[in-house]
């Protein structure tokens, strides 16, 4: 079971975004992102290389009104390969935490892979943007997520500080828990669930 290597590709194009994205989640850490949002790539790749992921996202937004559709409609397609890729979640952990440092910034991340979505996550940041990212932006990329992915996650800042710090410790926090949920455990047999399903 632990050699299968699971991937999934998605594609989603509306009015406003054109989306193609590959993961595999039992991959190096490879990345090739462009969104055309040089700071949300490079918080993509971080997600990607700190969670040993491999991902392939090409996006094409309405940049002409802002960086609104692309980064949730990104988050949207994430969300949904990360579900397909998981699969029937037979034999995995379900359940992932970190607790992530980025100089003297601290976040905690907690996720389940549940099959019900759910986003807490306080609004922390102090500038309106980061590069060409609306830091507002952060948080709707991650409920995003959740919801295309039917998680129950929690983002928490426990200490705060440079606004780029946070953002990036938030990405890779997210990254080292959903490894840790997506994770086999040779002890778990079928699906960890008192109901059996997920």
């Amino acid at each position: 079971m632990a050699e299968e290597r699971r991937r999934a590709l998605i594609t989603r194009k509306t009015k406003e975004t054109d989306i193609r994205l590959a993961l595999t989640l039992d991959g190096s850490g490879q990345c090739q992102a462009s969104t055309g949002i040089g700071f949300f790539d490079h918080m993509l790749d971080g997600f990607a290389r700190h969670g040993l992921f491999d991902l392939e996202a090409d996006v094409r937004g309405d940049l002409q009104v802002d960086c609104h559709h692309t980064v949730e409609d990104t988050g949207i397609v994430l969300g949904e390969a990360i579900r397909q890729a998981v699969g029937d979640k037979a034999g995995i952990r379900r359940y992932g935490s970190a607790i992530l440092p980025m100089d003297e910034s601290l976040v905690l991340c907690a996720l389940d892979l549940s099959g019900r979505p759910y986003l807490k996550m306080d609004d922390v940041f102090t500038v309106p943007r980061l590069g060409d990212l609306d830091t507002e932006m952060v948080r709707e990329f991650f409920y995003a997520v959740s919801y295309g992915a039917a998680m129950n996650l929690h983002i928490k800042v426990l200490e705060t500080g440079n606004n780029h710090h946070m953002a990036e410790a938030m990405f890779k926090a997210f990254a080292k828990a959903l490894d840790m949920a997506t994770a086999y455990d040779g002890r778990i047999a079928g699906v960890l669930s008192t109901k059996g399903s997920l």
